[in-house]
C-alpha cells in the first residue's frame, strides 16, 4: 500500500531528530511541508523532491500529500517539533478518505514545550497544560478559558505561539489572566529558536514576563505554585522529597 508519513523532526537540527523521523525522512520520495520546516529537513535528504505551501495553506498541503501518496509516491509530510502537536497528523487523517487509501504512518517528535524545558532546566516535572496563543483557528475566548482554568489550578503552563505582528499584547493579557490567581514572583522562563541558531533562554517572574516582547519563535514556561529557580534553573518539584 503507497506510504505516507507524517514526521515530527522536533526543532529541527538533526541533533534532535528521532532515529525513527531520520529514517521516515530518507525513505521519502517526495517532502511536502511548510517552507521553513521542509528547508530543515533536507539536511537529511538534500536531493529530495519537495511540495510546500504558505502559512494558511495547510488543508492544501495536505491534500497534496495524500494526493501524491495515493499515486504511489512515497512522502514526508514534515512538521516541526511533534507531528500531533499543532501539527499536521489529525487533518491527514481528517482528510484521508477524499483519495485512494494510504498508509498513514505517524513519527513522533520532540515537542516545544519539551526541547524548551530541557533548555531552562525542569519546568515540567509535575501536571502541566500547553496552551496556544494562536486564535487563527481557536477563538479567544475559549484560549482565555483555558488559561484561566489551568492557572486555577496550578497547572505548570507551556505557551506556544505567545505573539505575532498581529497579536503583539497576548502575552500581556495571557498573563493577566494567569496574574489572577498566581503571584507576580511565580518563577516564568522562555526559549527562543531553541536548538536552532540563535539561541535564547531567559528564567524570569510572571511580572515581569507581562512587560516583554517576544514573537512566534519563543516558547514561554509559566511555573506553578511550586516552581523555583535552583542554580539559575527553572525547576518544579514532584514531591519526592515528601516520600523520606
Amino acid at each position: 500500500m503507497q506510504r505516507l508519513y507524517v514526521v515530527g523532526i522536533g526543532p529541527g537540527d538533526p541533533a534532535f531528530m528521532t532515529q525513527e523521523a531520520v529514517a521516515a525522512l530518507k525513505d521519502a520520495e517526495l517532502l511536502c511541508g511548510y517552507p521553513v520546516y521542509v528547508k530543515l529537513a533536507q539536511a537529511i535528504c538534500p536531493d529530495t523532491p519537495t511540495i510546500t505551501t504558505p502559512m494558511t495553506r495547510e488543508v492544501e498541503r495536505c491534500r497534496a500529500a495524500l494526493e501524491e501518496a495515493s499515486k504511489g509516491t512515497t512522502v514526508a509530510m514534515v512538521c516541526s517539533g511533534d507531528a500531533g502537536v499543532y501539527g499536521m497528523a489529525g487533518l491527514i487523517y481528517q482528510l484521508a478518505d477524499e483519495f485512494p487509501p494510504v498508509d498513514i504512518e505517524v513519527v513522533c517528535g520532540v515537542t516545544a514545550a519539551l526541547s524548551g524545558a530541557a533548555v531552562l532546566g525542569a519546568p515540567l516535572t509535575h501536571d502541566f497544560a500547553v496552551i496556544s496563543l494562536s486564535d487563527l483557528l481557536t477563538p479567544w475566548e475559549k484560549i482565555e478559558k483555558r488559561l484561566s482554568c489551568a492557572g486555577e489550578a496550578d497547572f505548570c503552563i507551556a505557551l506556544y505561539n505567545p505573539a505575532s505582528h498581529k497579536r503583539t499584547d497576548y502575552l500581556m493579557r495571557a498573563c493577566d489572566i494567569l496574574l489572577a490567581s498566581r503571584a507576580p514572583e511565580t518563577v516564568c522562563g522562555y526559549v527562543k529558536n531553541i536548538g536552532r541558531e540563535g539561541q535564547e533562554a531567559t528564567v524570569c517572574t510572571l511580572g515581569e514576563l507581562r512587560g516583554l516582547q517576544l514573537d512566534m519563535f519563543c516558547t514561554v514556561f509559566i511555573g506553578n505554585s511550586q516552581t523555583q529557580v535552583i542554580a539559575g534553573k527553572m525547576v518544579t518539584p514532584r514531591g519526592y522529597e515528601n516520600k523520606r
